[in-house]
Parts: structure tokens; C-alpha cells; sequence
């Protein structure tokens, strides 16, 4: 079989070209970690006037959530919180929580996707906004460590005197946690002979349907 599928639809589609589709996905998968750091990288020298960039922004936080005893999962949503703000300023933690869904705990994804709102507790004011905004969600399971992550972490990583690590010493961080099998696991798929018994039942009652219609 060629390199590529040939099918112009779904409809026309093989099992063959499902599992040579299959083998090229888990293969693009298993490199998404190295397209994440590169784009981290773009971020460096874009400042939007704040006092460090936002790359320096990104490791700064991530250093100090590991320096204040966070597991790896949490230091590496620290590490990536800002990384859509090139794509989509406006809404930048949705990226963030977009990329890093597939690998981690669910309470760290809501984190990651309300840190903005939460974030605004230190400047909304000077916008004519309330403060307060984030209060709508306490009681939510992740509410105490999204206010942890943004009053100690995020909104202290502007500093440009801050003894911050650099990118390496938190590749291998990123590396394990985007090791892991995304959403527990990808489907495998169906045998040949199995998927046909599996369609038998289906194109029976399709034919008799069609046959109903006449």
C-alpha cells in the first residue's frame, strides 16, 4: 500500500488505509511534545509592555512552582499557562488547557482554562471590572489551587531579577507528562474480520430498509 490514503470520503475508506492512518497519528502523537516546546519558544522577545516576556514569564512560574513543592503535573501546567497567547490573546488559556487535556488530572484543566478569570483578581479593577469574578466558582473541586497558582505563582512571575531556571531543566517534565497515553489511551483498531461481523447486523438492517422503501 502507498504511503498515503487514496479515498476522496470516509465513506470510500479501507481498513488498511484506517490502520496505515492509525500508525502515522500514534507516530505524529508521540512527537507533539517537541512542536509544544517550539512554540513555547516563540514567545520569547513578545513583552505586550509587561516587565519580562512571556516566555521568561512561563519559566519563571513554573520555577516557582517548583521551588514551592509542586508535583510535576502542576509545574508543568505552570510552565505551558501562557503558551496561546501569540494564537489567541484574547483567550489564550483555552489553548493551554486544550494542549495539556489529553495528559492530566481534570481538576488541572479547569485550572489551566480558568486561570485568566482568576488571574484578574490583582488588575480588573483598573479596567472598571470586579475583582472579585472568580468568587462565582468556590465551592468548584479546583477553585483553592487555581487561586494558589495565580496569587503565589502566576502573578508574581514578572520579575526580572528572578534567579529562574531555563527551558532544560523542565524538558523532562513536559517529556513524561506528554508520554502518557492521551485521555487513558487511544482506540485500537478493530480487527478486520472482527469489524465485519461487527457490520453485519448494520448493513442487514439497511438492506431491509431499503428493500421496505421499494
Amino acid at each position: 500500500m502507498s504511503e498515503q490514503a487514496r479515498f476522496r470520503s470516509f465513506e470510500e475508506s479501507t481498513h488498511a488505509e484506517w490502520a496505515l492512518i492509525d500508525t502515522r497519528f500514534r507516530e505524529y502523537q508521540s512527537d507533539a511534545c517537541r512542536r509544544v516546546l517550539e512554540h513555547l519558544g516563540r514567545l520569547k522577545g513578545d513583552h505586550h509592555g509587561y516587565p519580562v516576556d512571556r516566555y521568561e514569564h512561563c519559566l519563571q512560574t513554573a520555577t516557582r512552582a517548583l521551588r514551592a513543592g509542586a508535583d510535576e503535573e502542576m509545574v508543568v501546567c505552570a510552565l505551558l499557562h501562557d503558551i496561546g497567547d501569540d494564537l489567541a490573546p484574547a483567550n489564550h488559556a483555552e489553548i493551554a488547557a486544550g494542549i495539556l487535556e489529553p495528559f492530566i488530572d481534570p481538576l488541572n484543566t479547569w485550572m489551566i482554562r480558568h486561570h485568566e478569570l482568576f488571574q484578574g483578581y490583582h488588575y480588573r479593577e483598573f479596567f472598571g471590572q470586579d475583582r472579585h469574578a472568580r468568587e462565582a466558582h468556590a465551592g468548584h473541586p479546583a477553585y483553592e489551587r487555581t487561586v494558589r497558582f495565580c496569587d503565589e505563582w502566576d502573578q508574581t512571575s514578572f520579575d526580572p531579577e528572578y534567579d529562574t531556571l531555563p527551558l532544560e531543566h523542565f524538558i523532562p517534565m513536559l517529556e513524561r507528562v506528554m508520554a502518557r497515553a492521551p485521555f487513558g489511551g487511544l482506540p485500537d483498531l478493530v480487527p478486520e474480520p472482527e469489524l465485519e461481523t461487527e457490520m453485519e447486523p448494520e448493513l442487514e438492517k439497511g438492506l431491509a430498509r431499503q428493500a421496505s422503501a421499494r
